[in-house]
């Protein structure tokens, strides 16, 4: 039985909508607002769960680091959206200003430590502030976001070595969405191909792995709780598979100035035609699951979901006029915290 109180399923609503609903304004932004975003920009719709599930399991002081589908941590963790949507639309009073964009969010006051758009940098990167946690013996715990294509990499498995060997306070989510860009997870993945589950790499750093469903925000707590805690009372790390399904393609087009961006069909579609496996991807949709799963429950009315919605995209569409009303940095600005060699 969950630990997790009526408020606080209320609470991780809320943050599911607010993370899709922001993101949900980034993919309209390309057609309704066209060249504000430039440059690649990738979504995490599907995910929300997972992500929220997982932030509610962490404390004060525990710190993450994330991929470049980055948007939902700092919404979670408390980022104003306005300063997030600003940044990704390259304005000065962006959450880094202006400077980093989509694929390079960091709040490292409420945490979240930073973003990176090459695939599996974060792995070692997290591996190494759970060394310094380890060092300063405060208790922080750190949580570090992939892809399944991550675990491909040399870096994933030289980092789950270490921190095993070293019982590092780390949890290591990656978020199995079951595409790297237009491949499918088993065309290039030996344990996705043999039909186990991805988890299963632990087994060889001698460390827990455990697979749990990515669209319950319920489950994917109670799992990132144990391991948080694992971690916190010196057990050292676990591997949880998250399994999600993207709703969105893998990111917009990019294209030089001039060019219109947007967001193409996902990948199953385009490239595997499997259409009814996209169909039945919406209609779990963790989103609706999770109301429904409330309000059936009587923790809150149809209304009071509703009223949820609302105030959340009210809370969004600010967002957006505030990042479309924000200066964008003057060219002599670009060379600010660059060093002359």
């Amino acid at each position: 039985m969950s630990g997790v109180d009526d408020d606080r399923r209320v609470w991780m609503l809320n943050q599911m909508l607010r993370v899709r609903e922001f993101e949900e304004r980034v993919k309209r932004t390309f057609t309704e607002h066209p060249g504000v975003i430039r440059g690649h920009t990738h979504l995490a719709d599907g995910a929300e769960a997972s992500i929220v599930g997982s932030l509610a399991a962490i404390g004060d002081g525990d710190q993450l680091m994330a991929t470049y589908r980055c948007h939902g941590y700092p919404i979670v963790l408390g980022t104003d959206p306005r300063l997030i949507m600003a940044e990704i639309y390259g304005r000065k009073t962006g959450l880094c200003q202006g400077y980093g964009g989509s694929m390079h969010l960091a709040d490292p006051s409420r945490g979240f430590l930073g973003t990176s758009g090459i695939v599996a940098q974060n792995i070692p990167q997290a591996t190494g502030v759970a060394y310094a946690a380890q060092v300063r013996g405060a208790g922080q715990v750190v949580l570090c976001f992939f892809g399944d294509g991550a675990s491909k990499q040399g870096a994933f498995h030289e980092s789950l070595n270490i921190a095993s060997l070293w019982k590092l306070p780390i949890v290591y989510v990656m978020e199995n969405n079951n595409y790297n860009v237009v491949t499918r997870s088993d065309q290039e993945d030996a344990n996705a191909a043999a039909g186990e589950p991805l988890s299963i790499k632990a087994t060889a750093y001698s460390m827990p792995g455990v697979t749990v469903d990515g669209g319950d925000p319920i489950a994917v707590h109670d799992t990132v709780a144990e391991a948080v805690a694992r971690a916190r009372g010196g057990g050292g790390p676990t591997l949880v598979e998250s399994k999600v399904y993207r709703l969105s393609a893998h990111g917009n087009i990019i294209a030089p100035p001039g060019v219109p961006l947007h967001f193409p069909e996902h990948e199953a579609v385009v490239v595997f035609g499997a259409v009814e496996e996209y169909e039945a991807a919406k209609r779990g949709d963790p989103i609706p699951r999770f109301r429904g799963a409330l309000v059936t429950g009587g923790v809150l009315t149809a209304a009071e979901a509703d009223d949820l919605a609302n105030v959340v995209r009210d809370e969004m569409a600010a967002a957006v006029e505030f990042g479309l009303e924000s200066p964008l940095p003057e060219p002599e600005e670009a060379l600010a915290y660059a060093e002359a060699s």
